[in-house]
């Protein structure tokens, strides 16, 4: 396949049901790819991106209205490239067979576990990183040799347009097609036979599309979100805490899956903290309502939902501080701007307690022991991150080991993105399984069993069917007499419970 190709974008004339028939048929028809042509893929999806660099900042900026360009090619595209580099480096080595039962091969019996591709995975990508949040499982999925119908957004319309006109001077759509549409599309997407559907988004909509996926039995990956928790410790620095904790937050305006959403702060350290938060606020957002990079909400339905989560606590009898620049009147409905919120007095009974925020707005929850921090956590869904702030003591370990979450960061907002080869992914609510590094070739790929024998006589068979010889037999009895003898040896003769120590 050449580097670029002047094919017809497939997906305008035709519907995703023939796409993916195609795609099917073409990965029948040329078998599994090697090691170079993978490769290729990757480079010229890597190449898709970085030609049309301007391009792509142009389109997100445009679908948000308002947003950094240098933090849009940091994030959408500069964090894409050290996770595909590192894939593309490792392919080689995950690609081999591993072998089992080694010292059999004297003998006749070979056994190998094969990774091998799953055919033609689905991806459905968000708004927040429109680009990213597709690009990455692509490269993992083409790693691990599939074909890939890709679904954009349309809540950023201009991006998925983009990468629809651009994908066909790359690949063929028999490798990789995009396909853009409304809620319906998106519907009949997830309700196709794919061999793998990858959802990137909420968890109210991620129900959803297990739900259609599993009409065609057809596994699915889902990457959600959460109320991500941030616990200050009582021997952290809380000014330094509070100023990273605030910058964490604002990171696309709020708009990333991974922000911090609530924070517990020692309550005789509460005051500091919002304190120093306000203050780095200030100091980062001088103006915003004239600010053409300060991120904006991507739509009208998110803004309201954000502003009534404000006033439901509000109303309520919760504390809210907004660091508005002087002279400046926000919330601005026009440019969509909300400025950065503190919320204090936080109960149960109010929504922000509960819904995932998803905008420039933190939490603020003073607690007096840790014990009951951790029981709240506990006591909600399953986070996608949780953060802590102080050193990696005794306390630190006491709340990894009695809390869930996807992931973990110490000190720093998304620190546990950095390493490439560490796998992403929630748990529960937040999401259910994982890709960056070897995780997404694994989750991309099939691992099939392979067993061949050219021993003389049966292994398996001759003690699973008539007629059972006297070695049959003989092997059964050792081999229920050895159980039960080690049983005993670890169990003790009385281990049912009520009849002895049952640990």
């Amino acid at each position: 396949m050449s580097a670029v190709n002047d094919h017809v974008d497939a997906t305008a004339v035709v519907e995703p049901a023939e796409v993916l028939k195609r795609q099917r048929s073409s990965f029948v028809a040329d078998g599994p790819p090697d090691l170079a042509l993978r490769r290729n893929r990757i480079d010229r999806l890597v190449a898709l991106v970085v030609d049309n660099a301007d391009a792509f900042v142009d389109a997100l900026v445009d679908d948000f209205g308002s947003k950094s360009r240098l933090g849009t090619v940091s994030t959408e595209i500069v964090g894409a490239i050290a996770q595909i580099e590192h894939t593309r480096s490792h392919l080689r080595r995950w690609m081999r067979d591993t072998t089992l039962l080694r010292v059999a091969r004297v003998a006749g019996l070979r056994a190998e576990v094969q990774p091998t591709p799953l055919g033609v995975v689905g991806i459905i990508g968000p708004w927040n990183f429109p680009l990213h949040l597709v690009i990455l499982p692509c490269a993992a999925a083409f790693a691990a040799g599939n074909r890939v119908m890709i679904k954009m957004s349309e809540v950023t319309p201009a991006t998925a347009d983009l990468l629809r006109r651009l994908a066909p001077r790359y690949f063929d759509a028999t490798e990789l097609a995009v396909v853009t549409g409304g809620a319906d599309v998106a519907a009949a997407f997830a309700a196709l036979p794919f061999d793998h559907l990858f959802f990137t988004g909420s968890s109210d909509v991620g129900k959803l599309v297990q739900r259609a996926a599993a009409q065609n039995l057809v596994p699915v990956t889902l990457e959600l979100g959460g109320k991500n928790p941030v616990v200050v410790a009582p021997d952290a620095d809380i000014d330094r805490a509070a100023r990273r904790i605030a910058l964490g937050r604002m990171v696309n305006g709020g708009q990333v899956c991974i922000c911090p959403d609530q924070v517990f702060v020692p309550e005789d350290r509460a005051e500091q903290f919002v304190a120093a938060a306000k203050a780095t606020l200030a100091r980062a957002f001088p103006s915003i309502v004239a600010d053409p990079e300060y991120p904006a909400v991507v739509n009208r339905a998110n803004y309201e939902r954000i502003l009534d989560l404000i006033e439901d606590a509000r109303r309520r009898g919760a504390f809210i501080d907004s660091v508005v620049p002087p002279g400046e009147h926000l919330p601005d409905p026009v440019a969509r701007k909300i400025a950065p919120t503190i919320v204090r007095g936080v109960d149960d009974a109010m929504a922000i307690a509960r819904e995932e925020i998803f905008g420039p707005v933190l939490v603020v929850r003073p607690y007096t022991r840790l014990a009951d921090v951790i029981d709240h956590v506990n006591a909600g869904p399953a986070p996608l991150v949780t953060y802590w702030f102080g050193s990696d003591g005794s306390d630190f370990r006491d709340y990894l080991r009695r809390t869930r979450s996807g992931g973990v960061a110490r000190n720093e907002f998304g620190l546990q993105m950095l390493p490439s080869g560490a796998p992403f992914g929630g748990v529960g609510n937040s999401g259910m399984g994982a890709y960056h590094g070897k995780a997404g070739f694994d989750t991309f790929s099939h691992r099939r069993t392979v067993v061949g024998s050219d021993l003389p006589f049966m292994l398996t068979t001759s003690s699973a069917v008539q007629p059972f010889g006297r070695g049959a037999r003989t092997i059964v009895d050792v081999t229920m007499r050895v159980a039960r003898w080690r049983l005993r040896r670890r169990l003790g003769d009385n281990w049912l419970l009520g009849e002895g120590d049952s640990r």
